[in-house]
């Protein structure tokens, strides 16, 4: 597929977009953040998604045990 070779290009865009979007949102946010930080950063799920959407898998566990763990 041709977007692979485009993994890097996307996952700087989605980056770029999750860190304006934070600046936008957390100033509007009710109530206490999150004690515990996360492990994985929105881009790097935003991304997984996005992949799993265009590989062809049928089911997202599929998906990341022959593609994403590999």
């Amino acid at each position: 597929m041709l977007i692979y070779p485009k993994i890097t290009e996307i996952f700087c865009i989605v980056d770029e977009f999750c860190k304006e979007y934070d600046k936008v949102v957390d100033a509007s946010l009710l109530g206490n953040p999150s004690k515990r930080p996360s492990i994985m950063s929105k881009s790097e799920v935003i991304i997984r998604c996005i992949l799993f959407q265009l590989s062809g898998f049928r089911t997202f566990k599929h998906f990341y045990v022959f593609y994403v763990q590999k």
